[in-house]
């Protein structure tokens, strides 16, 4: 049997941060399926809406390759669709807050047995610099010292 997990947001402009926590919610299983705020959930939550509505988002998440499927969330029960998959993990982003607070005790009011993970913050890999970079650089900073300049 195969293991589903689980991630929700608003993925308003995909960027690295959100390309890095579907690579870690795919880790936790076998199949993501990604769950995108509805542009009504966006704007009650964050105060205004998303600067691409919702298809365009959910159009975007569905055809990052590591998405198996993408939804719209529901706007009148935003726990329903966690009912409707079944999820075995729910993968948070490592900031997010909306409908998290309670969630284990929302997940088991339901009768819903998904284990609740926290993925952690993107980490850019570290920039390629050339050695002559680095030389310089010291070098600089040597002659600074030299002459008793701050750096």
């Amino acid at each position: 049997m195969k293991k589903l997990v689980m991630c929700f947001g608003a993925f308003d402009g995909l960027h690295p941060g959100h390309e890095d926590l579907f690579r870690q919610a795919k880790e936790q299983g076998d199949e993501l399926v990604v769950i995108v705020a509805r542009d009504a959930t966006v704007l009650e939550i964050k105060g205004n809406l998303p600067g691409r509505n919702e298809q365009d988002r959910l159009a975007v998440v569905s055809g990052h390759p590591f998405v198996d499927d993408a939804r719209l969330g529901n706007l009148d029960d935003r726990y329903r669709i966690i009912e409707e998959i079944k999820p075995d993990v729910l993968c948070l982003g490592y900031d997010q807050e909306a409908f998290t607070e309670n969630l284990d005790n929302e997940l088991a009011r339901r009768g819903i047995s998904a284990n609740i993970i926290r993925c952690g913050p993107y980490e850019p890999a570290p920039t390629f610099r050339a050695p002559f970079e680095a030389e310089e650089e010291a070098f600089a900073e040597a002659e600074y010292e030299e002459r008793g300049l701050p750096l």
